[in-house]
């Protein structure tokens, strides 16, 4: 990176699951007009992950500056707690605790704000629990830590809290799976009163609203779309009123191309009983009574912390609350154009549902919702006669590198081809902070018997692995055991290491091009052109 031909070392800590010695930092206030130190003595900080644990959206300071408030999580991801600690003592105590024997997180999303507020001056605490098996909103004491009432509750889930309003008493939050009939994943807009009653649902469209709110609470910008309609943005009173439409999405120029939205559907899971619900995205230019029968792609992510099938327009969000797959989407649709139907699903395991469905994936990263993805694909081309489900391949990156691979070890008459890229490969390898919430404690035999190592002998099929060798997220030494493992099994695959490249370099041009000529090659049987070149953006924008 610096242009010398000698290598450079770069360290940073990097604690991996089960690790006894980590990193720890310890909480220290100051008072900023005399200097003096007031240590924290008794509010743990491990370092699971490299950065500061002085998140604002995890520490926070009371209005008074008279108490500090601190959310911090256990090792193994099996309880989380608010500490409140005293400014001029370092005194601390815990006000509210959560335990799970199944990993919780104040949040349906990893990484998500805690969905936890403290109210009327530190006399109440807003706290979020999946603990009856739905995410709900309950009020506890601020200064006992007993719980006073729930909020909500019923078969769906609240996913964040965007506004509460102490004078008015009212709790303004979004949630999925409220409305019969609409899908389970589409994001609505809520207020309930702090005391009680039946929430109130403040946009009534039926599409999935990704909200911001106003400082004050007093309005809110609601963007909300489908997968086929483009989004409209309004602005809306704390009632839900709609003041007035900021923007109508024009696609006119997007249609004229011949582009058509993506087939949102539902499917039976592995148990023919569980509704999962998926994207199917096709050419622009396909005709089934012209064009004949196209491979399937599998597009997976897997990783238990977000979905991949988007419900809003192109993946378009404009939240970090929900995140964004607007990237996904068309990666996706432009192998679409080179000739295949390409699938998003969301299995058994993925967030934003029941507790119990989440749980699938507790202690069983390897699942990854494939056996979903098999039984929903199957399905697909019994509607589609046009899926070619002798020509099927799977892709992604990071845990979707990880799942890619071990589809097309465990499942190899089903998928043909898997193009695998930063793949975690060996759970045992990667970053304790996220591996311990969805593994557990202690790293036991279900650590090494879901290693895809453990499976190389199984592979029949084609196999791409990439990687970038300046991946600070995913060591390469996690594809590397993989490659050792291959070669002692004696399996042909294909790899490739890219140089200084860190672990987002999902649109890396010369990346794109490779996984776009591998299934070319292998699933549509064709040559791709000699030496051409995708435009890096700022090239392309020059």
């Amino acid at each position: 990176l610096n242009g010398s031909l000698r290598p450079v070392l770069h360290s940073y800590a990097y604690p991996l699951p089960g690790d006894e010695d980590v990193p720890r930092a310890a909480y220290v206030i100051f008072e900023a007009e005399t200097g003096r130190r007031v240590p924290v003595p008794d509010v743990p900080a491990p370092l699971l992950y490299y950065g500061s644990p002085l998140r604002p959206e995890r520490v926070w300071w009371s209005e008074d500056g008279r108490r500090l408030y601190v959310v911090s999580l256990g090792r193994g991801y099996t309880s989380y707690a608010l500490a409140v600690i005293d400014a001029e003592t370092g005194a601390s105590r815990t006000l509210v605790e959560e335990h799970s024997d199944t990993g919780v997180d104040p949040h349906p999303a990893y990484g998500g704000r805690p969905i936890i507020r403290v109210l009327d001056g530190g006399r109440r605490v807003l706290w979020y629990s999946q603990r009856d098996g739905w995410g709900h909103l309950y009020r506890y004491d601020g200064e006992t830590g007993a719980l006073e009432r729930r909020l909500t509750q019923g078969a769906w889930a609240v996913t964040d809290v965007l506004h509460v309003d102490e004078r008015e008493r009212v709790v303004t939050f979004t949630a999925v799976g409220r409305e019969p009939g609409r899908d389970p994943y589409d994001n609505a807009l809520y207020r309930v009163s702090l005391d009680g009653g039946e929430p109130v649902l403040l946009t009534p469209e039926d599409a999935t609203h990704q909200v911001t709110a106003s400082p004050d609470g007093r309005f809110f910008v609601d963007s909300y779309s489908h997968v086929d309609l483009p989004p409209v943005t309004v602005l809306r009173a704390a009632d839900g009123s709609v003041v007035r439409e900021l923007e109508r999405a024009d696609v006119a120029r997007l249609e004229q191309t011949g582009w058509r939205p993506p087939e949102r559907f539902r499917a039976n899971a592995r148990d023919g009983a569980t509704d999962v619900y998926g994207v199917l995205i096709l050419p622009t230019w396909f005709d089934p009574a012209r064009d004949g029968r196209l491979p399937v792609l599998d597009s997976i992510y897997a990783g238990p912390q977000t979905n991949q099938a988007p419900t809003s327009f192109s993946g378009y969000s404009t939240t970090t609350s929900v995140p964004s797959k607007e990237r996904d989407f068309w990666h996706a649709q432009a192998l679409a154009e080179l000739g295949f139907a390409v699938v998003m699903v969301d299995g058994l395991g993925m967030p934003f549902r029941s507790r119990a469905f989440a749980d699938r994936a507790y202690r069983d990263l390897g699942d990854g919702g494939l056996p979903d993805h098999v039984a929903a694909i199957r399905q697909l081309a019994e509607r589609h006669p046009f899926l070619d489900l002798e020509r099927v391949g799977i892709y992604g990156h990071s845990a979707g590198g990880y799942a890619s691979a071990h589809a097309i070890l465990a499942y190899p008459d089903f998928y043909r081809v898997a193009v695998s890229s930063a793949g975690n490969h060996d759970h045992r390898l990667d970053k304790a902070t996220w591996v311990e919430r969805y593994m557990g404690l202690p790293v036991g035999e279900h650590y090494a018997a879901q290693a895809n190592a453990a499976l190389a002998d199984r592979l029949r099929g084609k196999l791409l692995l990439m990687h970038g060798e300046m991946d600070e997220n995913v060591h390469p030494a996690s594809t590397l055991q993989l490659v050792d493992a291959l070669i002692k099994a004696n399996r042909d695959f294909d790899l490739l290491i890219l140089p200084n490249r860190p672990h987002g370099m999902g649109s890396d041009p010369y990346f794109v091009r490779r996984r776009w000529d591998y299934f070319v090659r292998h699933l549509l049987g064709a040559e791709p052109p000699g030496d051409y070149a995708i435009a890096a953006p700022e090239a392309a924008a020059r």
